[in-house]
């Protein structure tokens, strides 16, 4: 059953790709497996998934530990707010941190990074919309992380994440996925010169609103409920 949902994520995928003149090879799908549990998430690899994204540091190491006892081999995303007494475990497990949004985040990172000798990736996560309730620095604030960013070795920021106002209305999902496309372009401009500010990619898309995000220049879209819904 979840290899069926995946091929129907890719297929879904690369026809709004035809439909944009993109390339399904261009859209990493991470899946999210929040609330799957460690059999559910061998079987959405052996049926493909390379890179799958956790909410909790807790949780994704006891997750983790289990699948490399597999022999289980998949990227990891940290996605969920990541707590400052957290960092140090994230780095050690974690291959990519998307939900970086602070200055404060971003320096303890490099530090635990700098300790263990790993180079880390991360994105910047901004609440677009401005929503109280949602995780993510401003959009007035991003420009400052990324500065913070330029001075590090260790910490290589690849681009953006966001999450869009969980509503019908499209156009103002799509509103708020331009905006950070347009964010990202801005600060690529100016910032990209840096060795470790690369921002090439912009994870946003969940399973109610990839197509829109897609549309708007996404490149790592969010799966869970798609994917792991409940048999």
């Amino acid at each position: 059953m979840i290899q069926e949902r995946i091929s129907s994520v890719i297929n879904n995928i690369a026809e709004v790709c035809k439909q944009n003149g993109r390339k399904p090879e261009d859209i990493t799908l991470v899946g999210v497996t929040k609330y799957a549990n460690v059999d559910q998430i061998a079987e959405s690899i052996d049926a493909g998934l390379k890179h799958i994204g956790e909410n909790r540091v807790q949780d994704a190491l006891e997750k983790f530990e289990l699948l490399s006892f597999m022999g289980k081999i998949v990227t990891k995303h940290m996605i969920g707010h990541l707590q400052s007494n957290k960092v140090k475990v994230a780095v050690e497990i974690f291959d990519i941190i998307e939900s970086v949004d602070s200055v404060k985040l971003i320096s303890a990172i490099e530090t635990c990074a700098k300790n263990i000798g790993k180079k880390i990736e991360i994105l910047v996560q901004v609440n677009v919309s401005g929503e109280e309730q949602k995780s993510g620095c401003s959009v007035d604030d991003l420009e400052s992380i990324i500065k913070k960013a330029k001075e590090f070795e260790f910490t290589r920021v690849s681009g953006l994440m966001t999450m869009a106002p969980l509503i019908e209305d499209k156009e103002i999902i799509r509103k708020c996925f331009a905006s950070l496309r347009e964010l990202k372009e801005k600060l690529a401009e100016k910032y990209g010169s840096y060795p470790n500010i690369d921002l090439k990619h912009l994870s946003m898309g969940m399973s109610s609103d990839y197509e829109i995000a897609i549309q708007e220049g996404s490149d790592m879209i969010r799966i869970g409920r798609a994917i792991f819904q409940d048999e």
